[in-house]
């Protein structure tokens, strides 16, 4: 019997007793329609729907995909859907266990199937990224000549992980995180219906929400722990899947954490001000508190841009430099990594020196500015490129500051209302003890007085 996703033996156990297969098999969708989350996967004539023989057939033939997804988003549900619904001969592999004479040999007996009973067959083929470049150049000719319809599944990038000429020949989709409220339908479609828990309990919103950070938008693992909570449950001869119980089960305790209310503001501003207290071990307890509890790694990373301006400034200046790479880089992996590079950023603008020099400038500056100390810019920088500006004296006794010595002119800047006012007060901490000497100097030179040495002289 060739290999499928599940032999007809297996089917009919578990319809005798569901029980012997995992709650997450058992709730696999049945048809497209029944998938949630990959709504954008699964519009009309969409090359899913089309693999399923939905839209009709044409001179245009079904095309091979790629899966590419995080675990647990559906990526080896859409092929068991895919075999249910089509009446294309099905096989799955996985590259775990398979090699060259395996696909060959897949190969091999769709040509049979075509030619003489005209059936097309569809490969499954998981965790095509673990084939080498050989086992994978071995696909080509079948997906070239369409002898198969290959669905690959990657949890891999495809662009580092699959060879150029198979992913020229597929169509990449691409798989999105679900979100908790499709892990929320998932769970109580689970709890209600015959195949999942028959209603045999209950499941409280604590315990539900608990289920939701566990599974961090992974519908395999959000199901498997409420297996694991409702057996824990039944043996106590409990009908409700408590939070004790969910906790109990998966050795997880829930932390006590609302994104939307106190709660989610308390830690995000004692992470931040132990940061700027230096108490780097501090910083990632509550770092870790914000991530355990499914805060957005987005939201985190932007507290640590603004504490990077605000606490740090030039006492070093790489700090905000680390902050925006953390925050690119978490945009662009997400949970589970993130949680490394976030907690990279903490330590980094934990343990550099402090500085608020910048934060009370700008500040300063804009207080002057509302009380109304703004004042005519000095006519000597008004522009003078357009016709007649010349005639309205702007421009005029400008001091071009790359033609003298040290690149400094002493000359007037600001407006007469604030000039003079100094607003960047730098400290001694870190690198901003060099800003401080440059400060003074410039600042002495922009006054016309000739200090022990110029900047750049």
């Amino acid at each position: 019997m060739e290999p499928d996703l599940f032999t007809a033996a297996a089917e009919e156990r578990q319809a005798k007793d569901p029980s012997a297969s995992p709650l997450a098999v058992r709730m696999r969708p049945r048809t497209l329609d029944e998938v949630v989350g990959q709504q954008h996967l699964l519009r009309p004539g969409s090359p899913l729907r089309r693999l399923v023989g939905e839209g009709g057939g044409g001179p245009a033939g079904t095309s091979s995909v790629m899966l590419w997804g995080p675990p647990g988003t559906g990526k080896t549900t859409l092929a068991y859907v895919v075999s249910q619904a089509t009446d294309k001969r099905f096989v799955e592999l996985s590259a775990i266990t398979a090699g060259v004479k395996e696909v060959r040999s897949v190969i091999d007996g769709a040509r049979r199937a075509s030619g003489a009973y005209g059936k097309d067959t569809v490969l499954f083929l998981d965790e095509i990224h673990r084939f080498s470049k050989a086992q994978q150049d071995s696909l080509l000719p079948a997906v070239e000549n369409r002898w198969v319809t290959l669905i690959a599944a990657t949890t891999e990038n495809p662009y580092f992980s699959v060879i150029s000429p198979l992913l020229s020949r597929s169509l990449l989709l691409t798989l999105e995180p679900l979100t908790d409220d499709d892990i929320r339908q998932l769970l109580r479609r689970a709890v209600a219906e015959e195949r999942g828990l028959a209603g045999q309990v209950t499941l409280p919103e604590e315990a539900e929400d608990h289920l939701l950070r566990i599974a961090g938008g992974d519908a395999r693992r959000a199901l498997t722990a409420l297996e694991a909570g409702a057996g824990a449950a039944l043996a106590k001869g409990e009908g409700t899947v408590s939070l004790a119980s969910v906790e109990e089960a998966v050795d997880r305790a829930a932390v006590k954490y609302d994104r939307a209310g106190d709660q989610h503001y308390d830690v995000a501003s004692a992470l931040i001000k132990s940061i700027r207290g230096s108490d780097v071990d501090a910083a990632l307890h509550y770092l870790a508190r914000m991530i355990e509890a499914g805060e957005d790694p987005r939201f985190i990373a932007r507290r640590l841009m603004i504490s990077a301006s605000e606490d740090i400034g030039l006492a070093d200046p790489t700090a905000l430099q680390t902050a925006v790479a953390a925050a690119q880089a978490v945009a662009m992996i997400g949970f589970p990594e993130a949680r490394i590079t976030l907690s990279q950023a903490t330590v980094a603008l934990a343990l550099a020196p402090k500085s608020n020099a910048v934060y009370l400038a700008v500040d300063a500056a804009l207080a002057d500015v509302r009380a109304g100390l703004a004042g005519p810019v000095p006519p000597h920088l008004r522009d003078s490129h357009y016709k007649g500006s010349q005639k309205l004296g702007h421009g005029q006794g400008y001091q071009y500051p790359h033609d003298l010595p040290g690149g400094i002119a002493a000359q007037q800047y600001a407006p007469d209302a604030v000039h003079g006012r100094r607003y960047y007060e730098p400290t001694r901490y870190g690198a901003e003890a060099r800003y401080a000497d440059i400060a003074d100097r410039v600042r002495a030179r922009l006054r016309g007085e000739r200090g022990e040495r110029g900047e750049g002289e």
